[in-house]
């Protein structure tokens, strides 16, 4: 956990995450992202020049088989706020499926980021902690080069507006193999996720994709993720 909580830090002094006083929403899905960020979160609280309150938020999407209960035991054991909240998006997705049967995730994705920031404005809070890493960052990155045309990936903080809420991504430096060490090393629960399509989509593919290019080439692992923040990237600049 030493590990996770320095790179923690670091994004935070990086891009200013976490400030005195926030009230911070984690979504938690059960899954080993969601978890581990969970964890680091109370660990960091802990730290002297931080203070700051966290609440834990899992949102009940109504896929079947779904039992949240060690994920519950964890939170009261850790003394951590936990609240679930009944949401009817598993029902919304089976009436838009598409034409193949499969399930639209870029709907879910934004039923889910609605979703969970009118439950953090309910129980008053500034921040949700969302627990994209690294790994995803990159996939991220070639998943919008390839499919949109377009050199981006999402960021780090992001305020919104129209909803007053920030959103954090205080796991951005980590890998996803440190986050697989903590899960074992800290016995952190974990539920598996019941979405039929998960382990099916195209970021499964930017996985496997850059899977192959690691293997081939190890040091791209740390310098894809570093390319993300180096500022040294050049880009074609059309003549007017």
């Amino acid at each position: 956990m030493k590990k996770i909580l320095k790179y923690i830090r670091k994004a935070d002094e990086d891009y200013h995450l976490i400030e005195n006083g926030d009230t911070i929403a984690i979504g938690v899905s059960g899954g080993k992202d969601s978890m581990v960020l969970l964890k680091a979160l109370h660990e960091y609280q802990k730290f002297d020049h931080k203070h700051f309150q966290i609440l834990a938020i899992h949102l009940k999407m109504g896929f079947p088989n779904m039992d949240m209960s060690d994920i519950q035991a964890f939170c009261t054991t850790s003394s951590i706020p936990y609240h679930e909240e009944d949401v009817p998006i598993y029902e919304i997705l089976t009436h838009y499926q598409k034409t193949d049967g499969r399930l639209d995730c870029s709907r879910c994705s934004n039923l889910k980021r609605g979703a969970i920031v009118n439950v953090a404005k309910e129980k008053h809070c500034n921040k949700i902690a969302f627990a994209h890493h690294g790994d995803d960052a990159v996939e991220t990155f070639l998943l919008n080069a390839i499919y949109s045309g377009k050199v981006s990936t999402f960021q780090p903080k992001i305020h919104y507006e129209d909803n007053d809420i920030t959103f954090i991504r205080p796991l951005i430096y980590v890998h996803e193999k440190d986050i697989i060490a903590n899960v074992k090393a800290n016995e952190i629960p974990i539920v598996e996720s019941t979405c039929p399509q998960d382990g099916y989509s195209k970021r499964e593919d930017m996985k496997k994709l850059l899977k192959q290019l690691y293997d081939t080439y190890p040091e791209a692992k740390n310098n894809l993720l570093n390319m993300l923040s180096n500022g040294t990237v050049q880009l074609w600049k059309k003549e007017k």
